[in-house]
């Protein structure tokens, strides 16, 4: 069903319906698009902000872009209907809307394109989706193939979803002299001061096509007419009425009418994409159609081949060879690409949140250093001098804080000497300690280490009489908003975790000769375990935190939410279990929250709302952050297995959580091989 392609380029589906939310993504830096195996399209585009040019039916909320979204009859697409003149037989490719399901399927997800291949009725049609590497539109090339024996009358129609651009103003046309449709919208606003933030965006959507079409249709009402988009009339019909949208639903349907002989093949290429006017539209269109016959350099395919090399940039520099060969090729070349888009758009956001910028960019050590390196600065010219870091990283002159960046989190500060120990482990770059930043609220210049060095303090006294470490309305955990809000309530696991950044923080400091420092870290370290397995330590495992009305939760005595699994995995980093409580933990992980699909985040799941803990327990129980195989924190779990030297415990549950034949375990404890620090081009 799924299968890695020889050359590991490609991971490949042979069925529309068995996993019928399968999808991949291509991303450049100011573009994103989530593609679904069926046909089904989610994109943004930064302007600076996060902007469609494909719409929902319905003005749709500002949301962020949702993997495990569901798909609906009107979604955002991306199809190719294909009839048969002669029969009258329709279907459509990649699957969706017609669903008739086609007699061989295979839907590609390769590094820098997207491919399916359907043969159904003795034709094939191949759709390929690739991207430019950084103009925010989509590249789409269709051919149409004829395996029969005989001559084929056919009418084949591209279909791209426009959606319900506007309540202000929308409308759409064909535009002969651009060989394309083009829709003008006009952004909403209220406020008069808001006109100037609008006035310049990309408010067009314009499909463009190499091949002048038969007919076209614009208007979504008259194109589905009584048969809807699964049987739409108008295709019923000879040939497309040419119509316009004027303040109606836009659609963009081209037909192109052929006949086909014995073998013969047709290739369609199109362009699908945001602008601000026709004239930059007219740009695009004779940067990427130019006339090869006149001697013109094929845009289109030179736009493939950039953005293929430009993705080719984020091959990671660790490189493994073990017996299992699925585990290969996920390390090396699927998730260092996964890490570069991260790393390269910051997830398209100005405001990524604090501690997802610098483990992107902890990532980004291992693709591009540099990278990294000044995102760092740019982390910590936003710190307060008093060492607080903020909840969100602006990265834009007009970005503001938006949406979880409001709520105040208290676990900023730990990931800065641990994703900056990655890069230094990785280059050996010790001089950017001694870089001179600025902070948000003062004029002053101070090192790399100094900032550092109060973000650590910082982290020292924003704690409660015991020692333990305040929440206030979230940690690594953002709807943990509840358990400290009226400044009383402590994070177990953030306590944790800052015991094992002083010891990381520790080590720093001793590679770069400041050994005076180092020691006043590991105290702190060890003072911190202290008070942890003081106050926290359950008797087999961790708690997850105290309440502001001092109740301890995350505990055998707890109905829901019992067990958590982040105290856990960096009690194992942090040094504060001795061997008898990593026993009890592990064995308590495995007995309560360990599944088929790898480690859960908490157990059991909460059934509602715990006031004194918050919103994570209004999720659904067993999704998200209320009980889900959550990757994120069952990573770190394993992290800790390995750092203590549970390392065939530690490859079962990696394993778990990663799709791949249903082979026994291959246990990879002399096999794993990294890269040595510094020299991440010698392992490629």
């Amino acid at each position: 069903m799924i299968r890695a392609s020889e050359d590991n380029e490609y991971y490949e589906l042979t069925s529309p319906t068995i996993l019928p939310k399968a999808s991949g993504f291509l991303w450049n830096e100011k573009m994103m698009i989530h593609m679904n195996c069926r046909g089904y399209a989610v994109a943004q585009f930064m302007q600076p902000e996060p902007g469609k040019y494909s719409y929902a039916p319905n003005l749709e909320a500002k949301t962020f872009m949702q993997p495990e979204q569901p798909y609906y009859a009107h979604h955002p697409g991306r199809f190719v209907y294909v009839k048969d003149e002669v029969s009258g037989e329709i279907f459509s490719a990649p699957y969706e809307p017609v669903r008739v399901l086609p007699d061989k399927y295979t839907f590609s997800v390769g590094k820098h394109n997207i491919v399916w291949k359907i043969e159904h009725n003795e034709l094939l049609i191949e759709m390929c989706l690739s991207l430019p590497k950084n103009d925010p539109m989509e590249l789409w090339w269709v051919k149409v193939t004829n395996l029969s024996t005989k001559k084929r009358k056919l009418s084949i129609y591209p279909y791209f979803t426009v959606g319900y651009m506007s309540w202000m103003n929308q409308s759409g046309e064909y535009k002969e002299d651009l060989q394309g449709i083009v829709w003008s919208a006009i952004t909403p606003y209220q406020k008069y001061q808001d006109y100037e933030k609008i006035k310049n965006l990309k408010d067009k959507t314009f499909l463009l096509a190499d091949q002048e079409p038969s007919a076209w249709e614009v208007n979504q009402e008259a194109f589905e007419g009584e048969g809807g988009i699964p049987s739409p009339s108008a295709i019923r019909g000879e040939i497309l009425t040419k119509g316009e949208s004027r303040y109606e639903s836009p659609v963009a349907v081209l037909q192109y009418r052929s006949e086909m002989e014995p073998g013969e093949e047709r290739d369609y290429r199109f362009i699908f994409g945001p602008a601000h006017d026709e004239e930059e539209i007219d740009q695009i269109r004779r940067q990427y159609f130019r006339d090869t016959n006149a001697g013109g350099q094929d845009g289109f395919a030179l736009a493939e081949q950039e953005y293929a090399d430009y993705v080719s940039e984020g091959r990671g520099c660790i490189e493994i060879q073990t017996p299992d060969a699925d585990l290969d090729n996920f390390v090396n070349h699927w998730l260092p690409r996964q890490m570069y888009y991260h790393g390269q758009t910051n997830r398209l956001t100005t405001d990524p949140q604090t501690r997802n910028y610098l483990q992107d960019n902890m990532g980004m050590s291992y693709i591009k250093p540099e990278v990294a390196r000044a995102a760092f600065l740019t982390a910590l010219s936003q710190q307060e001098a008093s060492g607080a870091m903020p909840d969100g990283i602006i990265l834009h002159k007009d970005a503001e804080l938006k949406y979880i960046n409001q709520v105040p989190h208290t676990d900023h500060c730990v990931w800065l000497p641990i994703c900056l120990s990655t890069y230094l482990d990785e280059t050996n770059d010790f001089t950017i300690l001694d870089e001179r930043v600025s902070f948000a609220d003062s004029e002053e210049l101070e090192s790399v280490f100094e900032h550092i060095n109060r973000a650590m303090h910082w982290l020292m006294k924003d704690r409660d009489e015991r020692g333990l470490n305040f929440i206030n309305q979230g940690d690594w955990c953002d709807p943990m908003n509840m358990v400290g809000y009226k400044g009383k309530g402590v994070s177990g696991w953030l306590t944790i975790a800052t015991a094992y950044a002083f010891m990381i923080w520790a080590d720093i400091c001793e590679k770069s000769d400041r050994l005076n420092i180092s020691g006043e870290f590991r105290l702190a370290a060890d003072e911190t375990n202290a008070v942890v397995n003081q106050y926290l330590w359950d008797g087999d495992w961790y708690a997850r935190g105290i309440t502001d009305d001092n109740v301890v939760f995350g505990i055998s005595k707890d109905q829901e939410g019992r067990i958590f699994i982040n105290p856990q995995g960096w009690a194992l980093l942090s040094g504060v279990a001795d061997e008898e409580k990593q026993q009890k933990l592990i064995q308590a992980v495995e007995e309560q929250l360990e599944t088929p699909y790898g480690v859960e985040k908490l157990a059991p799941s909460f059934t509602s709302m715990r006031e004194d803990v918050g919103r994570v327990t209004q999720k659904h129980p067993g999704t998200a952050e209320n009980g889900a195989v959550y990757n994120h924190a069952a990573a770190f779990y394993i992290y800790g297995l390995y750092s203590v030297g549970e390392k065939e415990n530690a490859y079962r549950l990696l394993r778990k959580m990663l799709p791949g034949p249903d082979s026994p375990v291959i246990y990879l404890t002399n096999f794993i091989q990294k890269s040595p620090s510094s020299k991440c081009a010698a392992s490629r």
